[in-house]
């Protein structure tokens, strides 16, 4: 089977759909293709969902469309040891139902509705179509075939949004067959079923309002951190591990998050719950410095596969840079239809653009955070700093206090050392 189309946009997620609803809506044939049975059926989220400015241009009130979970209120970061923890704690309230500042999806039913719009809007949508290899004329990619029937699909223009490992943009030329593990990590999640009125209780939160927290020092030393993000009637918890660091130690993904979960601390929140199921996803935090070429004749290349997600240790956001480069992408496409031309010349407009917006530019903002969040003493010497610092703190027992600054250097003294300390607070202050 060979068909022809204006653009095939290789992955239904958030940035394949946006570019493919993008295009579609111009009146562009476009072929959307997902390797999955169904968009969303192979990603995991287990985060927040950033306001995401490019799909609330398109749909003037998204919050009201798209299938979200709760709206968060509450935002935590947790310095966790075997045998105590420290939260600080950021609470928001907002009277009006405006777009929130982030929200907790389900990925399944959100890649869902999005790909549902693009089809609505005339995009056609292939399920378990997997790419083989791109088709070239010359240096031009002017199209795809499938791995399941060996099937040809012809366009102009091809916009690779099939994640971290892009297959398509690897066989574009347009990056490496071979990462550097330490620009990449493995979130690994668990899905916890639990009733809506006990979330509420639990986490101090009532109608639609959700909570999110980031846990350090709960990796066992492995580079990484934990999460726990309350949904409308179940909780995503879980870890992301740097590769590089994992791949030294001795234990599995899902060792480090059984043990995470069974933490007192974890097993308090986690309690009366019921496992759903397990996932497990590869997430690109090399930052601006894994950013490949995302432009070539006849291709773009957008979201994951492009490496544009943020990790700051605070935050962090894939869906919104996503969904904004995908949209940027089919909006460099439907320029490249008018103007007749799909070569490099006309399609690095794409970058131009991208440079524009806050992707590139929060990009640029954090490159140094990738390689600060390098440092293992993040993971396991900071949490006992802060958490053994705070007990000698509240801790009475009839000995006389020391002064707060003389405590602070002890405890640091104790578990970082002086020196390290003060580095690693220039290298915090360079990359933030």
């Amino acid at each position: 089977m060979n068909r022809n189309f204006d653009a095939i946009v290789v992955g239904a997620g958030p940035a394949g759909s946006s570019a493919a609803l993008t295009m579609a809506r111009a009146g562009l044939k476009v072929a959307l293709l997902e390797r999955g049975a169904f968009p969303g059926e192979k990603n995991m989220f287990g985060g927040v969902l950033h306001r995401l400015t490019a799909l609330e241009d398109i749909f003037p009130d998204f919050w009201n469309q798209a299938p979200l979970e709760r709206h968060i209120v509450k935002k935590a970061l947790t310095f966790m040891t075997g045998e105590s923890s420290f939260n600080v704690n950021f609470d928001t309230e907002v009277s009006d139902r405006t777009p929130y500042n982030g929200y907790t999806v389900s990925r399944p039913k959100f890649d869902r509705w999005l790909a549902d719009e693009a089809v609505k809007a005339g995009a056609t949508l292939l399920n378990r179509s997997t790419v083989d290899n791109v088709v070239k004329e010359g240096k031009q990619v002017v199209g795809v075939t499938l791995l399941r029937d060996g099937s040809e699909l012809r366009a102009p223009i091809v916009i690779a949004a099939d994640g971290v490992l892009s297959f398509t943009a690897q066989k574009a030329g347009l990056r490496r067959a071979q990462f550097n593990p330490s620009h990449l990590a493995v979130g690994v999640k668990a899905l916890i079923d639990m009733p809506k009125e006990v979330i509420d209780d639990r986490f101090g939160l009532v109608r639609d309002q959700g909570a999110s927290n980031e846990i350090v020092g709960c990796t066992s030393g492995v580079r990484g951190g934990g999460f726990l993000y309350t949904n409308y009637d179940s909780l995503s918890v879980g870890l992301v591990l740097h590769l590089s660091s994992l791949s030294q130690g001795t234990k599995t993904p899902y060792d480090l998050l059984n043990e995470f979960m069974a933490q007192p601390q974890m097993a308090k929140l986690l309690r009366g719950g019921q496992l759903q199921e397990y996932s497990a996803h590869l997430v690109p935090e090399g930052g601006l410095e894994m950013v490949p070429q995302i432009d070539g004749d006849g291709i773009l290349v957008a979201g994951d596969a492009a490496g544009m997600c943020i990790v700051t240790g605070l935050n962090l956001e894939g869906i919104n840079l996503a969904t904004q480069s995908g949209v940027i992408a089919g909006q460099t496409a439907i320029k490249a239809h008018q103007e007749g031309n799909f070569t490099r010349f006309v399609l690095r407009d794409y970058r131009k653009l991208l440079e524009k917006t806050y992707v590139i530019k929060d990009l640029r903002l954090y490159r140094r955070t990738p390689q600060m969040l390098h440092n293992d003493r993040i993971y396991r010497q900071y949490p006992e700093f802060v958490c053994g610092l705070m007990d000698e703190i509240y801790r009475i027992d009839g000995t006389p206090k020391q002064s707060m600054t003389k405590m602070l250097l002890g405890a640091a003294r104790k578990t970082i050392g002086l020196k390290n300390l003060m580095a690693d607070v220039y290298a915090g202050w360079r990359a933030l």
